[in-house]
């Protein structure tokens, strides 16, 4: 049980780590138009924003989570938003999305930068949690006493999940930051890692006895969580080795 609780903690650490990094970089570019004492307290705001929506958000989940309605929107919003970031990464061309940033930019003043970081905020923690809750649901229970309808051994998963992801965003981005920017491909393969764990989500809802679409057990067999964890190594080994160095060139003034 201890190893499969820190095999999942060590994949929250890496999944937390690349999508906070993303964030990190969405924040960048939409507090970037401001001038320097403004984009630090909208980045500011924006950091205390997703410590108030994420735990909010946990604690949301954890007296939704058995409800096969609220697992089953969790899912396809995980699904929805790695499909989405997908396309638009590798259809949308470069030029089209700096037309719109320049556009935003010239709409935005201060408060109008803050609103849109913290809604920005409320997605990044849903997407968080939702991840977390999907990695962490079919853990086995402990003897932690329940915290809303969760497992206390998995809330405490989910939590360290979010505290990590926290902690990243206001002191790891700019290394995970750089990261994704000389290794363009790897915020590709993370984008597909929340796809595949909003499958497993997604399998988890059909487990469900309200629907039992399908066999009850099957979300939390050895069988499925094999193949669950080999596909999501290969998705992060391949995002490694097939995302191209891409060295940063100097520009000259």
């Amino acid at each position: 049980m201890l190893v499969e609780y820190g095999w999942v903690l060590l994949l929250l650490i890496a999944l937390e780590g690349l999508l906070a990094a993303d964030n990190a970089l969405v924040l960048a570019i939409m507090v970037k138009h401001l001038p320097d004492e403004q984009r630090k307290k909208a980045l500011f705001y924006g950091l205390a924003g997703a410590f108030v929506f994420r735990f909010g958000s946990l604690f949301a989940i954890s007296f939704l989570v058995d409800v096969w309605q609220v697992q089953a929107i969790g899912a396809l919003y995980l699904l929805f938003i790695a499909a989405n970031h997908i396309f638009r990464k590798l259809f949308i061309s470069k030029e089209k999305e700096k037309a719109a940033t320049k556009k935003e930019k010239k709409k935005s003043g201060f408060w109008g930068t803050v609103f849109k970081v913290e809604l920005a905020d409320i997605a990044f923690a849903v997407d968080s949690i939702l991840a977390a809750v999907a990695l962490a649901v079919t853990l086995p229970n402990t003897n932690l006493p329940m915290i809303g309808g969760l497992d206390g051994g998995k809330f405490l998963v989910i939590f360290a999940g979010g505290i990590i992801g926290l902690i990243i965003m206001r002191f790891a981005a700019n290394y995970f930051v750089r990261l994704l920017q000389t290794r363009p491909g790897l915020e590709i393969a993370a984008f597909f890692i929340v796809g595949w764990v909003g499958v497993k989500l997604l399998v988890y809802t059909l487990s469900h006895p309200a629907l039992a679409v399908l066999p009850e057990g099957f979300a939390k067999s050895p069988e499925w969580k094999i193949t669950f964890y080999v596909v999501l190594v290969l998705i992060a080994l391949g995002g490694w080795f097939l995302s191209k160095e891409k060295k940063e060139v100097p520009t000259s003034e």
